[in-house]
């Protein structure tokens, strides 16, 4: 768990930082404005995580365009994805763009998602690859699943190929996902493995969806239990999701309300689906 790195000459923060490490973003906001006003150091960061946490995308972007405005650019690529999340696409373009552009190579992930979810694919793929050459892990991991969603296999292996590296270990989750694609099961069971073991972000997640494709939930269920240690990115839908698809659903409520408490739409259409409503309503 994230603990507080403000000092204690930053009470406001501190607080802050404690409220979220205890799950408690609206708290926290009215905790970290105050930072903000009295100008502690570490409380614009914590804000927005604090935002971002508890979904409040319009009081986010709201703030941030003044920020962003005033010239500090390095909040352009947050303020791009609180965009996103409004739907004002447009706006949100520019401002990933504007990140990029500022040095904050990470912010092309975003840019690329939105991209694709445009249909502009090949533009999604250039904006990956641009990054993934300056070295981001997660660019070059992303750009092989974009292939494998576009079918595009050969292009999936040259980039899987090209980019996997010991030392950034999603580019093996990447590698793992193409290889259990193309049918090579012990390959991608390997590099599965090696990719949880050198700490790759979303390696557990990636390796039980894998085992449940095998026939194995006792297995997958042991990853998520993983994920759910390590607080992998997602863990909480995707344990929600697994215990759903098997049948227990009292026992899958609890998961996909944490998911749905930190903003994720697949969790709030999986607990509709739960409670035997229609997700069209």
């Amino acid at each position: 768990m994230t603990q507080s790195s403000s000092p204690p000459s930053e009470p406001l923060s501190a607080e802050g930082s404690a409220l979220l490490d205890a799950g408690r973003p609206l708290d926290a906001v009215e905790v970290l404005r105050q930072g903000v006003a009295v100008g502690e150091p570490s409380a614009p960061d914590l804000l927005v995580r604090a935002y971002f946490e508890s979904g409040s995308w319009y009081a986010a972007a709201e703030w941030l365009t003044v920020v962003v405005d005033q010239g500090d650019v390095r909040f352009a690529g947050r303020l791009g994805v609180a965009r996103a999340e409004l739907g004002d696409r447009a706006g949100a373009e520019s401002m990933l763009r504007l990140a990029v552009e500022s040095g904050e190579v990470t912010a092309a992930n975003d840019l690329a998602i939105l991209l694709r979810d445009e249909g502009r694919t090949g533009e999604a793929a250039q904006v990956l690859v641009q990054a993934a050459e300056a070295g981001d892990e997660l660019a070059s991991a992303n750009l092989v699943e974009l292939h494998l969603e576009e079918e595009d296999l050969p292009a999936a292996r040259e980039a899987a190929e090209r980019y996997a590296d010991e030392t950034r270990p999603d580019t093996l989750v990447a590698l793992a996902d193409l290889r259990a694609l193309e049918g090579r099961t012990d390959d991608a069971d390997g590099w599965y493995r090696k990719a949880g073991e050198l700490g790759a972000l979303r390696a557990h997640i990636a390796y039980s969806q894998f085992l449940v494709g095998q026939g194995d939930p006792e297995g997958a269920e042991r990853e998520l239990r993983e994920a759910e240690q390590r607080e992998e990115p997602g863990w909480a839908y995707a344990l929600g999701r697994f215990l759903l698809d098997q049948g227990r659903p009292d026992e899958a409520r609890a998961y996909l309300q944490l998911a749905i408490d930190s903003g994720d739409a697949a969790a709030r259409q999986a607990m509709i689906e739960l409670d035997g409503g229609d997700q069209d309503d």
